[in-house]
């Protein structure tokens, strides 16, 4: 398994790219509460250039809910969900930690 980031000469970029043998998936991160069109616009260029390689890809957000992209397999997800937090559902910071490291208070 491989682990790179994509940026082409116009810009369009993807955080992470995970590879393993000729299979790819993106990962874009954006610290936004909502998604546009245009965040998803590096995994678009990303899919394009790796073709049938192209797995699919998730574009991480601080909103609240599981989006279907227009980009083929591609999905924005909570960033809480990371964590256990359900879609639609807030998880408090003290929550998040307990879950994170198997302590209960």
């Amino acid at each position: 398994m491989r682990f790179s980031h994509y940026r082409d000469k116009d810009q369009a970029e993807v955080d992470l790219v995970i590879e393993r043998g000729q299979e790819l998936w993106g990962v874009e991160v954006k610290r936004a509460a909502s998604v546009q069109a245009k965040d998803a616009a590096g995994l678009a260029r990303l899919a394009d250039q790796a073709g049938k390689h192209f797995q699919g890809g998730m574009l991480i957000y601080t909103g609240r809910h599981c989006l279907k992209l227009k980009v083929p397999g591609c999905y924005a997800v909570p960033i809480g969900m990371l964590w256990g937090e359900e879609p639609g559902v807030f998880m408090s910071s003290e929550t998040a930690r307990q879950a994170l490291t198997g302590q209960e208070q």
